[in-house]
């Protein structure tokens, strides 16, 4: 069953620890996000769209109406009857504990989930959150999703992330002194990056100690605000040969058993404006693999 990649997939991680198949459920919470609601902005990152990340999740479905849904469709594409249900969208720990706790348990009240991925803000935890997700992952598979995108403090500031590199470090530490499990987001081709600048945060991360990443190529929507300020700014986009260029050469410098949970973005194709290539997730992916092998290179050779 495992895939023979040149990096250690999630999927071939979660067969390890469950010895089957199991599949992702995206799933819309009903969150928000306090760098839309005006706690800390009201613009958001400058690349996040109006679903903020959740393009394919059904916000207008209550959260088990969302796991039966998916699963139905999962089921067509694999055999799995095991899900990790993924709270997606916007800032999933953003409200207080007994809201959290409601949405949480709905998920793992259903017999097929036997996992919980949560996808928030480092500045959107707090202690009373921290000791309940560290409950949680005594009883359930857990991991955190952290935004850093970038460890480059002027792309920081023109994206609006919203908080310094120090807030992503102290939820770093609290998250594994409770043994938590994190996946960090990085995004290549952010406006004036170079590659020298994602190179310098995948070298950053590589350190943390972190369980998972998540690579994502930065692409245009005609929803997020990331269209406006390209049409006004004209920023150069990373070709599809950049990026996988780029990629290869990060995985080099991961440890080995650090879980790539993806390697490029999933644009929607409707909403798309450019790069057109970042449509194309299985190409991309497929051009990662092919670069790989031909560069005789796997995750964690340049790793130290």
């Amino acid at each position: 069953m495992l895939s023979g990649k040149r990096y250690n997939t999630l999927n071939d991680e979660l067969y390890r620890f469950f010895n089957e198949k199991v599949s992702k459920i995206s799933i819309d919470g009903g969150f928000t996000c306090p760098n839309r609601d005006g706690l800390i902005s009201d613009k958001g990152c400058l690349f996040c769209s109006e679903k903020g990340a959740g393009e394919f999740t059904r916000a207008n479905l209550d959260i088990n109406e969302q796991i039966s849904e998916q699963i139905e469709i999962i089921r067509k594409k694999w055999d799995a009857n095991k899900f990790i249900a993924y709270f997606q969208s916007f800032t999933n720990t953003y409200g207080d504990l007994s809201d959290l706790r409601t949405k949480y348990e709905k998920a793992l009240n259903r017999k097929e989930v036997v996992g919980l991925a949560i996808a928030t803000r480092p500045d959107c935890l707090s202690d009373e959150i921290y000791d309940y997700l560290e409950e949680l992952n005594g009883r359930t598979f857990l991991w955190l999703e952290l935004g850093l995108q970038t460890t480059n403090d002027f792309t920081a500031k023109l994206i609006n992330r919203g908080y310094d590199k120090e807030v992503y470090e102290t939820a770093l530490f609290e998250l594994r002194k409770r043994n938590i499990k994190v996946v960090t987001h990085l995004i290549f081709g952010l406006p004036n990056e170079d590659k020298n600048d994602m190179i310098e945060t995948v070298k950053y991360i590589s350190k943390t100690g972190i369980w998972g990443v998540k690579f994502h190529s930065l692409y245009i929507q005609t929803n997020s605000r990331l269209y406006k300020y390209y049409l006004e700014n004209k920023f150069k986009l990373l070709s599809k040969e950049e990026y996988v260029d780029i990629v290869c050469e990060s995985l080099t410098y991961l440890p080995k058993e650090m879980v790539i949970h993806r390697l490029t973005g999933d644009a929607d194709r409707n909403l798309l404006f450019e790069p057109k290539w970042s449509s194309d997730k299985l190409g991309v992916i497929s051009s990662i693999d092919k670069r790989l092998k031909e560069l005789l290179i796997f995750q964690g050779i340049n790793y130290s």
